[in-house]
């Protein structure tokens, strides 16, 4: 007879979540590393986070994601923060260990995978981030920490985008500037430009709203939306010529790393995304 028969949980804490893919792909994960483990959405308001915390750690959860709106709030629950964590401001990932939680961040580093597992590489690159949310800071930070030389903010709250900015100009060896969004506003010149806001996220078919002449076939352009991940911002981008990838290598990479980090082992990323095209069809 089995010595145990409780299975370990982790899941994600998001609001909207429903239309969140990554529990297929992240139980495709445990499999792969030959783990039983179960992975559950957990539609949190923003107003309830706190609670919700104190019940992952009551309950005995061995990990959780973090999504809109909770990745920066969080923050200020933790025990402890990753170096890289700490620096962006914000989570994604939280590990469970002995009743305290502890906050990573595996958005950026997902990311810079995706691109790279794309042939691309962003050393000496130019980039163009739209939004300053939690993700964004994510993405800015690890993409300045891998080879970015310059980084443009652009951000309907002047603020936020002017933090960011500044974050990554004084702590690391890329500069960065602020640009505000206003209506249909200009993309300037550069080498890739993210969409790291959630316009677009199912059931919103809405775009950025930007100036889409000044995107050319130079550029490539990602979203990180995942459900639809041929968004209407990519299909408005790939009608230009540019070189369009959606957001389900980020999602992929980032649940990847969660996965090592609460296991120790290393999951299969390829049966991750098979487990992830196969819950949109």
């Amino acid at each position: 007879m089995k010595e145990c028969f409780r299975i370990p949980t982790t899941g994600a804490f998001g609001d909207p979540i429903d239309e969140n893919p990554s529990g297929a792909m992240m139980e495709a994960g445990f499999r792969s590393t030959g783990l039983n483990w179960r992975y559950q959405l957990f539609r949190v308001p923003a107003c309830d986070l706190q609670d919700g915390l104190d019940g992952i750690r009551a309950l005995g959860f061995s990990g959780l994601n973090l999504t809109i709106p909770h990745k920066i709030t969080a923050v200020s629950y933790m025990e402890g923060l990753s170096e890289s964590a700490a620096l962006i401001g914000a989570i994604n990932t939280i590990l469970v260990k002995e009743g305290k939680l502890y906050g990573e961040n595996t958005d950026g580093k997902g990311f810079v995978i995706g691109l790279r597992e794309n042939g691309i590489s962003l050393a000496g690159k130019r980039l163009v981030i739209l939004g300053a949310g939690g993700a964004a800071r994510a993405i800015s930070v690890e993409c300045a920490l891998a080879g970015a030389v310059h980084l443009t903010i652009i951000n309907r709250t002047e603020k936020k985008g002017r933090e960011l900015a500044a974050l990554i100009t004084e702590n690391t060896s890329c500069t960065a500037e602020f640009i505000k969004w206003v209506e249909k506003v200009s993309i300037p010149a550069c080498d890739i430009l993210v969409n790291a806001t959630n316009i677009g996220l199912y059931p919103d078919k809405s775009l950025p709203d930007i100036d889409y002449d000044t995107i050319n076939q130079n550029m490539v352009v990602q979203d990180i939306i995942t459900n639809p991940a041929y968004t209407p911002f990519l299909q408005k981008a790939g009608e230009r010529g540019a070189h369009i990838l959606d957001g389900q290598s980020m999602l992929i990479y980032q649940g990847a790393l969660a996965v090592e980090l609460w296991t120790g082992r290393k999951p299969d990323p390829e049966a991750m995304r098979k487990a992830l095209i196969e819950s949109f069809t």
